[in-house]
């Protein structure tokens, strides 16, 4: 059988506040595309098929019509839900829609039992999914020793284990496991939601030794944590932490001998992702950037002062630049004072106003802007004192 390992779809999320419905089509495509291609049995879904707990009624209807091409393609697919799923509304049907060749797993009643299939007269696979465990909310159903996420999830992955020392007392039994949480030793990326603060969220590799494939969820970086632990990474950027980072899936050859083969599934963004650095004209006028002309763009302007109409003038190049930073190079640093320091030393109301354009924007007022704010001043206490 092949089996392919994906998560984190988050269906309905922005990008730095634009829209990746579009997108999200496209990784669609891509994903049927490699279905048919490769004659995928099982598709995994290691959490986070939807971005919020309340998707959008077109955000549903894309799920939707995944789950019927999927299907429609000849796959079966196993669903397991995150934390920003709502496992309550993503598990809804479960029962019926098992009958269609979709599987979900959001329910900690479930979590033993596995979705199986036929791997020959004595053996079978068993893929068991495992909804993401709030600790404080979990740990007294689950008869964890404590309400962390290591002991839910050791909880969990022992009531799987119970199971499998069931079965395989008379067959060959293949463990696929899906889990949504942190595993000690994974990369992060910036558009990941915290499980816990300080770390505490992780959980050691360890506790999914014995598994033939563990296919993990959370994470947004694909990455193999060991030979048979691994995320599969989210099927598109949400952040430009994640530039350098290659999208797709892990495809995994299963015969009743188990995991036989795992290669990497490569889908290509539907836009590429541009984090630039340098001074505004420098970025203006450099050749070797045309290709980050229709780019999702993240710049760092390096200029002494903050040049005026900087959006502005980067987004004629530029034209979606969507984080501006500046990080200026050999700028005033004489002048150290705070901006209380700078109130107090104020001459009068105008002299304030200029203190306070300076320090939001890094750039002292022009003659003509300071011109123009001590006549606005000027007039509002005019005004005042006719009062």
């Amino acid at each position: 059988m092949r089996i392919l390992h994906t998560s984190d779809w988050h269906l309905g999320r922005s990008f730095h506040g634009t829209g990746t419905l579009d997108a999200q089509r496209i990784f669609l495509d891509n994903l049927e595309k490699t279905v048919r291609e490769e004659a995928v049995d099982v598709v995994l879904v290691a959490g986070d098929v939807y971005d919020r707990a309340l998707p959008a009624v077109d955000v549903v209807a894309l799920f939707d019509e995944a789950l019927d091409r999927l299907t429609v393609a000849g796959a079966h697919v196993v669903i397991s839900s995150g934390n920003h799923d709502s496992a309550t509304r993503l598990g809804f049907g479960g029962r019926i829609l098992s009958r269609g060749g979709v599987h979900l797993r959001t329910r900690i009643e479930d979590i033993g039992t596995p979705v199986t299939f036929s791997l020959g007269e004595d053996a079978e696979l068993a893929i068991y999914g495992v909804p993401y465990l709030e600790p404080r909310v979990v740990a007294e159903a689950l008869k964890a020793d404590g309400s962390t996420h290591t002991a839910v999830t050791r909880a969990a992955l022992d009531r799987i284990r119970e199971d499998l020392d069931h079965r395989r007392a008379d067959r060959r039994v293949v463990s696929i496991v899906l889990a949504h949480t942190f595993a000690a030793g994974g990369t992060g990326s910036d558009s990941e939601r915290d499980l816990a603060i300080g770390g505490l969220g992780s959980v050691p590799l360890s506790l999914f030794e014995g598994f033939d494939y563990s296919a993990l969820g959370h994470l947004h970086g694909r990455q193999k944590l060991s030979e048979t632990v691994r995320y599969s990474g989210s099927p598109l950027a949400y952040s430009f932490s994640e530039v350098n980072q290659n999208k797709g899936a892990w495809l995994l050859e299963v015969t009743a001998d188990g995991v036989r083969e795992i290669r990497a599934v490569e889908w290509p963004a539907p836009r590429e992702l541009a984090v630039l650095a340098g001074t505004l004209e420098d970025l203006l006028s450099r050749e070797d950037l045309d290709w980050a002309a229709t780019a999702y763009c993240h710049i760092t302007l390096t200029d002494s002062e903050r040049p005026a109409r900087a959006m502005e003038r980067l987004r004629t190049r530029f034209p979606d630049t969507l984080v501006l930073a500046f990080a200026p190079e050999g700028g005033n640093q004489d002048d150290t004072r705070t901006y209380s320091q700078r109130i107090a030393e104020a001459r009068d109301d105008a002299d304030i106003c200029c203190g306070f354009l300076e320090h939001v924007r890094g750039r002292k007022a022009s003659p003509e802007e300071h011109a123009l704010i001590r006549s606005t001043v000027d007039a509002a206490l005019s005004l005042a004192h006719e009062r």
